[in-house]
Parts: C-alpha cells; sequence; structure tokens
C-alpha cells in the first residue's frame, strides 16, 4: 500500500485479509514509501493501526509496526476460537 491510499482502496485491502483470517492464513501488511513520503513516515503510522483496528474482531497483531528500509511492516495473525 501507499501512504496516499484513498478510503476505499483501503477498505477494499482490508476486506480481502479478512477473507485470508478467516481461513486461518497470517497477514503482512506493508506500506511502502517512495520519493520524499519518507520524510512523513511516522505521521504515516495511524493508516497500519486504523488497518489492525478494522480487523481486530477476526485478528490480533502479531509484530506491530516497524519500519523496515522504505517501508513500515506489520503481521497479523488469526485469532484462535
Amino acid at each position: 500500500m501507499s501512504p496516499n491510499i484513498d478510503e476505499n482502496d483501503l477498505n477494499t485491502k482490508i476486506s480481502a485479509a479478512r477473507k485470508f483470517l478467516e481461513k486461518g492464513n497470517k497477514v503482512k501488511v506493508t506500506l511502502r514509501f517512495r520519493g520524499r513520503e519518507i520524510s512523513r513516515m511516522n505521521a504515516s503510522r495511524y493508516i497500519l493501526d486504523d488497518f489492525a483496528q478494522k480487523l481486530s474482531d477476526v485478528s490480533g497483531i502479531d509484530k506491530p509496526s516497524k519500519a523496515e528500509g522504505r517501508s513500515l511492516v506489520m503481521f497479523l495473525t488469526p485469532k484462535k476460537n
């Protein structure tokens, strides 16, 4: 994903991640920064937080958001019933 992602595109990604999580798979969420976007990395962390919050009913955070080069990466795992 990009930090400039639109709300509808984000909802599409969330619904796809929900399908993976309901099947019992882990999900890796990557927020990729290009060019000058890198200067707003910490300010864009809320996108990953919102992503995890909207999926909190079916998943838990395995690894919280972490900067890896020009990306922020977060891992979600399905909740056990």
